[in-house]
């Protein structure tokens, strides 16, 4: 029988390290937040297919360290992660920036019941969740960022959401592989602002984020 991701020690060290490899500083009570979050997709997936990857190690560098190499080059207080799914990249974000605040959007129905879930056991202030599709959803407020992973490509992504960014905010896509093409068919209006090379650690995969803006 396969031990419980809470029941390997190893994972915290391995939490550490690519930590330290990022860069990024956490408190002791992120990174026990971030092995917790590992431990509730665990229990979910044995009823919903949140995720393939069912390795501790995988998950940490798959997911925890993929998504929290996007924590220094994101920007303002406002942030939504369109299909979110489960979880990634918002809710390690939202660990790693408790100062700010992030939505998380998928319209999927069990999907955001995980969600709902996992944010109020890690006890998240703030995360909110939200059931919609994205072309249908009107906040009262616009956001400073919307992030995504593997949501669509780049002109579905800031054509189906650039009604949600507030005035000075970006897109923030998280890709694998330099999308040339992608950003050589993005509609009139919008602009590569930057893009940056991401060494995730213990991934041996190319990783990229392209930040996008309205012109």
């Amino acid at each position: 029988m396969t031990a419980s991701l809470v029941e390997a020690p190893d994972l915290g060290k391995l939490l550490d390290r690519g930590l330290g490899e990022l860069g990024v500083s956490l408190t002791r009570e992120a990174r026990s937040t971030l092995l917790e979050f590992l431990h509730i997709i665990e229990k979910w997936n044995r009823v919903y297919n949140l995720t393939a990857i069912r390795d501790g190690a995988r998950m940490v560098s798959v997911h925890l360290l993929d998504c929290l190499a996007t924590v220094p080059h994101l920007p303002g207080s406002r942030l939504v992660d369109l299909g979110s799914g489960a979880g990634f990249p918002g809710i390690p974000i939202a660990v790693a920036k408790p100062e700010v605040s992030v939505t998380l959007l998928d319209s999927s129905h069990k999907k955001a019941a995980f969600l709902r879930q996992a944010a109020s056991e890690l006890q998240l202030e703030n995360v909110s969740v939200v059931c919609e599709r994205v072309e249908n959803w009107h906040p009262a407020a616009r956001f400073d960022c919307i992030v995504s992973r593997a949501y669509a490509e780049l002109t579905e992504f800031v054509t189906s959401s650039s009604h949600l960014l507030a005035p000075g905010g970006v897109f923030a896509s998280m890709k694998g592989l330099h999308p040339f093409e992608e950003i050589d068919r993005l509609p009139r209006g919008f602009r590569v602002s930057k893009i940056t090379k991401l060494e995730v650690p213990m991934l041996a995969a190319e990783r990229h984020l392209v930040l996008i803006e309205p012109v």
